[in-house]
């Protein structure tokens, strides 16, 4: 009994809109839920044919040979995802054929892809010389060894002698295959202006793996730059007694946090009532209704020294986030300020002032354009203030508050963090946390 021939079997079976399932053996009982776990399609009269198996239909690309060469035409797989695949888009089916291992050059072609769906359901639209005529009745496909002379080509009727000669159940003699150098050019052509579709999933694929080692080297000396000067800080920013020697660590330990001075003026934008809910939480309101809820809340009078606790989200070398807390002082009056001993003024980073130079009479630096050279000077405004005069030669950085839209605080905020951050890696290294 010869074998079904897959390309005619296929074909009928999409005609007559029966029924094609898959499976994991040549026993149709043996039933695979996808086509990608399968080895052979089994159609509606129980017949399992390998999915692989070569067709008699030819490929556009194939060489003109007479010689029959399995790579010269498709495979069973390719021509019924073809048709399965009808009306997916150009990329998902490209994808959808690669992901069930078909090379590139094996699959139809997305150009072609209608003509061979039409064929198949008996609309035409293909050369018929493309299909290579079956020698027998149930038809054989390419790579099969043939049993008669018939149609033949003439570069085959070695293989027939050959299994000829050996009997019916010889195995055929394997002929190395030479490409023809004028169809090698061509494809090479070919591949040349060949564009391959993209979508918004294979479009960031990476074509090649990428060498960081470069950037590595370049911020391990920037990093052991910043240790040496932390530690050379340390060591030069006090010099203590024998009797304090064994309690500065400690003293150190609890008190090694940033400190942030506001404006004391009951008319500043940034108040002890706000500022916690301002750089914290990225919300701002004004300090009149920060007050009444604080008193509602049974706060009415703020604490002389507020922390903030800032939750930072950076990205190691390897891709993963990581979550850090940091941790900074506020404070609004020199009094506050020294409680934190008497090198609480190394650990200020940040003033933020109104412009009002009375501010800064107690301040250990009461000349703005020398204090601010000490210190981050931050100008806190309305986005609809005019220009300030009295700050244009100070050194500060202008944080513009929108009176009305709460949506672009964060916004706000965020740059503020990142000025501040920019300052102290370049002047207070060690006090980054």
């Amino acid at each position: 009994m010869s074998s079904p021939d897959p390309l005619s079997t296929l074909q009928q079976a999409i005609k007559a809109r029966s029924s094609i399932t898959y499976s994991t053996s040549p026993s149709p009982q043996d039933a695979s839920p996808s086509l990608a776990q399968a080895t052979h399609l089994v159609f509606s009269n129980s017949e399992a044919i390998p999915k692989a198996a070569p067709t008699r239909f030819r490929k556009p690309t194939a060489s003109s040979s007479t010689t029959v060469n399995d790579a010269d035409f498709y495979s069973l797989e390719a021509l019924y995802i073809a048709w399965l695949l009808r009306d997916a888009p150009a990329a998902e089916y490209m994808k959808q054929s690669r992901e069930h291992g078909i090379a590139v050059s094996a699959f139809v072609s997305f150009t072609e892809r209608k003509k061979v769906v039409d064929w198949l359901e008996g609309k035409g639209g293909i050369d018929e010389s493309r299909i290579l005529q079956s020698s027998a009745a149930g038809g054989t496909p390419p790579g099969t060894p043939p049993r008669t002379h018939a149609s033949l080509p003439a570069g085959s009727s070695q293989k027939a002698k050959a299994t000829a000669s050996g009997g019916e159940n010889a195995s055929p003699v394997k002929r190395r295959y030479v490409p023809d150098s004028a169809d090698v050019e061509v494809v090479k052509r070919i591949k040349e202006n060949e564009i391959e579709l993209r979508d918004r999933h294979t479009a960031l694929r990476g074509v090649k793996l990428n060498n960081f080692s470069n950037v590595r080297t370049a911020w391990s000396d920037k990093l052991k730059k910043l240790r040496e000067a932390s530690k050379s800080s340390g060591s030069s920013s006090s010099f203590p007694s024998a009797s304090t020697e064994n309690k500065l660590p400690a003293r150190r330990s609890k008190n090694n946090y940033p400190i942030i001075i506001i404006s004391s003026s009951p008319t500043a934008l940034i108040t002890m009532h706000n500022v916690k809910r301002f750089l914290q939480e990225s919300v701002f309101e004004t300090s009149q209704d920060a007050k009444a809820r604080s008193a509602a809340e049974g706060n009415p009078k703020p604490e002389d020294m507020i922390p903030l606790y800032r939750k930072k989200t950076i990205i190691d070398s390897s891709g993963k986030e990581i979550e850090s807390h940091s941790r900074y002082f506020v404070v609004d009056s020199v009094e506050a300020l020294s409680k934190f001993g008497p090198d609480c003024w190394d650990r200020v980073v940040c003033v933020m002032t109104t412009g009002q130079v009375w501010q800064f009479r107690p301040y250990k630096w009461n000349e703005p354009r020398v204090l601010f050279h000490h210190v981050k000077g931050i100008y806190v405004s309305w986005s609809n203030d005019p220009p300030n005069t009295k700050i244009k030669d100070w050194n500060v950085t202008e944080l513009k508050i929108d009176p009305n839209r709460r949506h672009v605080d964060k916004s706000t905020v965020a740059s503020f963090w990142k000025t501040l951050d920019t300052w102290i890696q370049a002047n207070k290294p060690w006090l980054m946390t």
